[in-house]
């Protein structure tokens, strides 16, 4: 199953026309078009489930403790064989353009939807491409969508947000060169930058110190980018802040997460809150070759602790990984 728009133009399309095509396909338009769903309906996730052909469903509907599930990487595709532009109707694409864009804020959906065309760097092989895991029998019941610098996950039972604890996601970004400059100009992420810069410059002197440390940040590994550590953390004990520098820490972490939906903000940072992590917690930065221009603005920074990883790689590009244990 093709849509017209890939079947007409596949074998001429130029890079420029592909971008165009892309644009305005169902699946990935930069434009805004979450509907308002009627009390008692089928969520998002479940309506695109139900569309699903016999064939379709054999190949994306994974099992629910599947491998994938605890999976992630800067670029990967959880059905590599099934891309939205090949493998559904365009009703279907609709219907998933409609839950990526129902997983972020009003405010930052055309972003988001920006960026996945953006990294499909002009080559339709780059589409990306969804799945489930589990099926509508278990509580845990997950959609996922998955491509270049993107990684989205929700419970597939609800279009209401429940957090982000349990498996990780991945967002990311070159917005006008693979090096970006020390500005990161049209990055929809780098706001995240700057409010980390932000909190960093509130400390004080001693503990700018403590923040900035001279060894290698995590690698980025599919295995090793989002492990949990219980010793050996780096940088600046969040157990050794004032209160109000933790309450700071607290409300720089929820404005970072802003570009996702309300009611998953809500729920992460509820649960960072319920269970104290704060106390846990460690922040660092890294110099040198990842702060970019030399400037003391911090391109690569980490929030981790056991239960949570958090890595904003800036250099040459941003990276970024959030991890919270159920």
């Amino acid at each position: 199953m093709k849509s017209n728009l890939f079947l007409s133009e596949r074998r001429s399309i130029g890079r420029r026309e592909l971008i165009r095509g892309l644009g305005a396909s169902a699946a990935l338009s930069v434009l805004p078009s979450v509907r308002a769903l009627d009390a008692g309906k089928d969520s998002l996730p479940m309506q695109f489930y139900k569309s699903l052909t016999e064939e379709q469903h054999g190949k994306i509907c994974l099992a629910v403790d599947h491998s994938k599930r605890s999976f992630v990487s800067n670029w990967w595709y959880v059905c590599p064989e099934q891309r939205l532009h090949t493998f559904y109707t365009k009703d279907q694409q609709d219907l998933v353009k409609q839950i990526f864009e129902s997983l972020h804020h009003p405010e930052h959906r055309e972003k988001m939807s920006w960026q996945v065309k953006k990294d499909l760097m002009g080559d339709i092989k780059n589409t990306p491409s969804v799945g489930f895991f589990g099926t509508p029998e278990d509580e845990n019941f997950e959609f996922i969508y998955t491509g270049h610098h993107v990684t989205r996950r929700c419970n597939a039972h609800t279009n209401k947000g429940q957090g982000f604890g349990g498996e990780p996601i991945f967002y990311g970004n070159f917005a006008k060169a693979f090096r970006e400059s020390k500005d990161h100009e049209g990055n929809p992420f780098w706001y995240q930058g700057l409010l980390f810069n932000e909190f960093v410059s509130a400390l004080d002197g001693k503990q700018q110190e403590q923040v900035l440390v001279g060894r290698e940040p995590r690698g980025e590994k599919p295995n090793v980018v989002i492990e949990k550590q219980k010793t050996d953390l780096p940088g600046l004990r969040c157990a050794d802040l004032s209160k109000d520098q933790q309450g700071k820490l607290l409300e720089t972490m929820r404005q970072m997460l802003v570009c996702f939906r309300p009611d998953d903000v809500a729920a992460t940072m509820k649960s960072i809150e319920d269970r104290s992590l704060i106390d846990q917690l460690f922040v660092s930065c890294y110099g040198d070759r990842y702060d970019i221009g030399n400037d003391g603005v911090w391109d690569t920074w980490q929030i981790e602790g056991p239960e949570m990883v958090w890595y904003f790689r800036g250099v040459p590009h941003i990276h970024a990984y959030f991890h919270l244990t159920a």
